[in-house]
C-alpha cells in the first residue's frame, strides 16, 4: 500500500512513477478522497468538542436548578451526539474508500527498472551454463519414455480435473529429492530459517501480501472463508504482521517447502500440456524481512541463492530484470531466473525474486524500531528457491537420453541414495 503523506507532499513524483506502469494522473482521485476524509474527520472532531462543551453546561444548569435550561441543553447534546456519530461514520466510510484506492494500485518501480509493455521488453542481466547439445530430437518432459509411467495426467483428471498430475515411482522420488536438496542448501549454506507454515490463511494475510483484493479470482477459498495459499510468501511474510521488531532482530530470512494453489484464471489455453502450469504445485519459497538500508543488498543475495540451486544441478539459466509492464503488482524490482528447457527449445521462468520495499509492510503494519526509537516500516522480499515441479521438468528434459532414460544431476546423488538415472523402463538406478 502507498504512503498517503508521500503522495500528498509529492503528487507529481507519484504520478510520474505510476505513468511508467501505464496509469495516468493517479494522484487526482487519491487526493480528492483524502481531502474529503480529512474534512469529515475535522468536522466530527469539532462536533464532538461542541457536544463536550454543552455537556459541561448541563451540569452547571442542573447545579443552578435551572430546569428549563437543563432540559434544553440535554436535548441539544442528544442531537449533537447523533450528528457526531453520523459524521464519524461518514469519516470512517471515506477512510475505507481511500484505503481501497490505495490498496488497488500497484507498487512503484525503482528508477532502474527498464520501461516496457510485456515480457519481450525484459532485459537480460547474465547467463550461466551451456544448454546440452543433444544429438537427437529433444522431447518434452511428459514425452520421455522413462517418465511417462510416473507422470499420470489421465488419473489426475479423473480425480480432480485438468491441470493436475499424479506422480509415482522414480519421478515422485526425484521430485521429493529436489525439494529436500533445496531446503538443505538454503538452511545449511545460505543461512535461511526453515519454517513449516499453514497453507490456509485468513483474509488479512492475503491482503498483507497483496493477493487481495486484486487477485481473488486467481486463488481458492474454502466455504469457511479461509484461503489456500498461492505461495508460502503469504504465510512467511505475515509472520511479522502487526509487529514492531527490534532493529537487531533483522534481517529475518525464512524458507518453506509447501503445496501451493492457483486457479490460473488468467492463463486459459497456456501451457496446457504437461505439468508446467498446474493448479496444485510445490515450491520452496524464500522470504526476507530487512532494514530498509539493506534491502538492495538482500535482493542481490536472494537472487544468488536461487541461482546457486540451478548451478549445483548443472542447469543452464539466464537471469532477467523485468520491465515495468511485466512486473508483479507488489514488486519494486523483480529478477526472473529462467532455466533452459530442451523440449521447448527455450528458457522458461523457474524463479521470480522481488523486492517490495515498504509496500507490503505498510499493508501489514509491520515495523521495526529505528535508532531514534520511533517505529518505521520494514522492507520485505520474496523469491522462489525454486519451483519444485519446474525444476523437475528441467532435470528430466536436460538429462534425457536417446533411449528414453534420464541422467540425473550428480549434485542430487546424496538425496537419491546414490542413484544417478531413470531407466527407459522408469526405474531409479
Amino acid at each position: 500500500m502507498h504512503d498517503i503523506r508521500a503522495i500528498r507532499e509529492n503528487p507529481s513524483t507519484f504520478d510520474a512513477a505510476m505513468t511508467r506502469l501505464g496509469i495516468s494522473d493517479a494522484s487526482s482521485s487519491i487526493l480528492v478522497a483524502d481531502e474529503a476524509r480529512r474534512t469529515a474527520i475535522q468536522a466530527a472532531e469539532a462536533m464532538k468538542a461542541e457536544g463536550n462543551a454543552a455537556a459541561k453546561e448541563i451540569g452547571a444548569a442542573k447545579a443552578a436548578g435551572d430546569t428549563e435550561k437543563f432540559e434544553r441543553l440535554r436535548a441539544e447534546v442528544a442531537d449533537k451526539k447523533k450528528a457526531t456519530a453520523e459524521q464519524e461514520q461518514t469519516a470512517k466510510d471515506l477512510d475505507a474508500k481511500l484505503r481501497d484506492i490505495l490498496m488497488s494500485l500497484p507498487n512503484l518501480p525503482y528508477d532502474n527498472v527498464p520501461e516496457g509493455k510485456d515480457e519481450n521488453d525484459n532485459v537480460e542481466l547474465h547467463r550461466w551454463g551451456t544448454p546440452p547439445a543433444l544429438d537427437f530430437s529433444a522431447k518434452e518432459h511428459f514425452e520421455i519414455k522413462g517418465v511417462k509411467g510416473g507422470m499420470d495426467f489421465e488419473t489426475a483428471a479423473k480425480l480432480s480435473g485438468s491441470r493436475f498430475v499424479v506422480m509415482s515411482g522414480a519421478v515422485a522420488r526425484v521430485h521429493r529429492a529436489l525439494a529436500q536438496f533445496m531446503l538443505d542448501t538454503h538452511t545449511t549454506e545460505n543461512g535461511l530459517i526453515e519454517v513449516i507454515p499453514p497453507i490456509l490463511v485468513r483474509d488479512e494475510a492475503m491482503y498483507g501480501t497483496n493477493q487481495l483484493p486484486k487477485f481473488a479470482e486467481d486463488s481458492y477459498q474454502t466455504r469457511e472463508g479461509m484461503w489456500l495459499i498461492p505461495t508460502s510468501e503469504v504465510s512467511l511474510t505475515n509472520i511479522v504482521a502487526g509487529e514492531v521488531l527490534s532493529a537487531d532482530y533483522l534481517p529475518r530470512r525464512y524458507v518453506a517447502h509447501t503445496n501451493c494453489f492457483r486457479s490460473e484464471a488468467g492463463s486459459a489455453g497456456r501451457d496446457t500440456s504437461g505439468m508446467l502450469r498446474q493448479h496444485q504445485f510445490e515450491k520452496v519459497e524464500m522470504v526476507s524481512i530487512t532494514h530498509p538500508d539493506k534491502s538492495e543488498d538482500e535482493h542481490a543475495r536472494m537472487t544468488r541463492c536461487a541461482e546457486g540451486i540451478l548451478e549445483a544441478l548443472g542447469l543452464a539459466y539466464r537471469t532477467m530484470i523485468l520491465c515495468t509492464g511485466d512486473m508483479g503488482f507488489g514488486a519494486r524490482r523483480t529478477h526472473d531466473i529462467e532455466v533452459w528447457l530442451p523440449g521447448q527449445d527455450t528458457y522458461r521462468e523457474i524463479s521470480s525474486v522481488s523486492t517490495c520495499g515498504a509496500f507490503q509492510a505498510r499493508r501489514m503494519n509491520a515495523r521495526f524500531r529505528g535508532e531514534d526509537g520511533k517505529p518505521q516500516f520494514l522492507h520485505t522480499l520474496n523469491g522462489s528457491g525454486l519451483a519444485v515441479g519446474r525444476c523437475l521438468i528441467a532435470v528430466l528434459e536436460n538429462g534425457q537420453t536417446e533411449d528414453g532414460g534420464v541422467v540425473l544431476p550428480q549434485g542430487l546423488g546424496p538425496w537419491l541414495g546414490g542413484k544417478s538415472r531413470i531407466t527407459p523402463d522408469g526405474d531409479l538406478a
